[in-house]
């Protein structure tokens, strides 16, 4: 899966789950949405985001390197 996806699935529930913990438990909450949505701004003019950051960090949304199997090769398919 490609990591721009990801980030806007972790914004999309992130600002969900924060209006839904604004309305039920405390207006405070509503502070987390704005965060969101300033990180989401900032993005866009600075192409840095700190969730793709980590993202990547560990390893998520990276691209299977393609070995001989994936090139079309079958020798060593049948090698094995």
């Amino acid at each position: 899966m490609k990591i721009h996806y990801l980030i806007r699935r972790f914004a999309g529930v992130f600002v969900l789950m924060s209006l839904a913990l604004g309305y039920w438990v405390s207006p405070y909450w509503y502070l987390f949405t704005a965060f969101v949505g300033v990180n989401l701004l900032q993005s866009s003019f600075t192409r840095w985001c700190l969730l793709e950051s980590i993202l990547q960090r560990i390893g998520v949304g990276r691209e299977p390197v393609h070995g001989a199997l994936g090139r079309g090769d079958r020798s060593e398919a049948r090698a094995q």
